[in-house]
């Protein structure tokens, strides 16, 4: 089993940082009023650790005890969705946004089904159930209106527990019927001690410094990553000494192609150079979010300092507009010919200035 998941907090008590907010769950599990929550945050924050240590505290080691069933949902045109869910006694999760634009027929299928339905066990310290919803602000608004509906009408036997990336895709009436729980990305000190202490647990002996700084300013506040880095090191340099190469991930690496390209060059060709790599990573099921700020973050670092902000703000524009439309490799496509036009213009007044010099 990997460390990220052998030494993955098990209780509240076990986290190692945010100890304000693990305080403030410990006392709404005791409390007899537990609200429906949303955690967000950034990836490898802890975000469902803390679920997690929050569903153990509210019902106690049994909620450990897991089966994962595929679930399979009818469409009102009979089409048949496979939905992969992990429950126990008394709670369960999923990800309706798996598929796609029918979330709404696995959330209105499966919230029916929950809240009609009474806790059974008898020593159970809580009477609901509780459903946990992954990757909540990728759901469609329709899911959205479908959940806040659910809320107000079975919230007698059941409470939802929501996790996020972040807030902004979520609407209104949603936000205001949980607690909602920022779960921020540890700070540097934070992520060495818990390096530390994944290092003693594993019977690896002390990191050191100079290996734990470069491993933190990589992961970039993702303690999930940390710790993955972490252990693969460790497997090729037992003793952590000398340069580390810390291998980039194969998407990464192309999405920096990808940007190198487009400063290269600004040609209608290299348009469809462009588009079909973009094909090629969104194939791969690299998330188009994540295409667009990885390239867009590439672009920047190679752009001069007055396009940067330009470059920024046109990426920040067809994200939106990516998320509202349904064909992404479009916004995608959009956003380079932007970026190709601004060096165009930049280069031309480059040239125009040195012409009049």
């Amino acid at each position: 089993m990997l460390w990220v998941d052998h030494y993955r907090p098990r209780s509240l008590d076990d986290l190692h940082y945010h100890e304000g907010l693990s305080d403030r769950l410990r006392s709404l599990a005791a409390s007899g009023d537990f609200p429906h929550m949303l955690f967000y945050g950034p990836s490898g924050a802890g975000k469902k650790t803390r679920i997690a240590c929050t569903l153990k505290q509210l019902f106690g080691p049994g909620v450990e005890k897991l089966k994962i069933d595929q679930r399979v949902f009818l469409t009102p045109s009979r089409r048949k969705l496979d939905v992969n869910i992990v429950q126990s006694n008394f709670h369960i999760e999923l990800t309706p946004s798996e598929v796609g634009n029918y979330d709404r027929v696995v959330i209105q299928e499966i919230l029916k089904e929950i809240a009609q339905t009474q806790q059974v066990d008898l020593n159970a310290k809580q009477r609901f159930k509780v459903v946990v919803i992954n990757e909540a602000d990728s759901l469609s608004r329709d899911a959205q209106a479908a959940l806040r509906r659910t809320m107000e009408k079975y919230m007698s036997n059941m409470r939802i527990i929501l996790c996020a990336n972040s807030t902004s895709r979520l609407i209104a009436p949603i936000k205001s019927r949980c607690l909602l729980m920022r779960v921020a990305a540890p700070n540097p000190a934070e992520m060495k001690a818990v390096l530390s202490y994944v290092a003693s647990r594993a019977g690896a002996g002390s990191i050191p410094d100079e290996a734990a700084d470069e491993i933190i300013s990589d992961a970039n506040g993702n303690m999930r990553k940390a710790i993955l880095v972490f252990e693969a090191l460790k497997m090729q340099t037992p003793d952590l000494s000398g340069p580390l190469s810390i291998a980039k991930p194969d998407w990464e690496t192309y999405c920096h192609k990808v940007a190198d390209m487009i400063v290269k060059e600004q040609t209608p060709q290299q348009v469809m150079e462009v588009r079909s790599k973009f094909y090629e990573l969104l194939s791969h099921c690299i998330p188009p979010t994540i295409i667009l700020k990885t390239v867009a973050d590439r672009v920047v670092e190679r752009a001069d300092e007055s396009l940067k902000a330009d470059i920024m703000h046109w990426a920040a524009i067809y994200e939106n507009r990516m998320r509202l439309g349904n064909k992404k490799i479009y916004h995608l496509e959009a956003w380079v010919v932007k970026v190709m036009s601004l060096y165009k213009h930049f280069l031309f007044d480059i040239d125009m200035t040195g012409f009049e010099d």
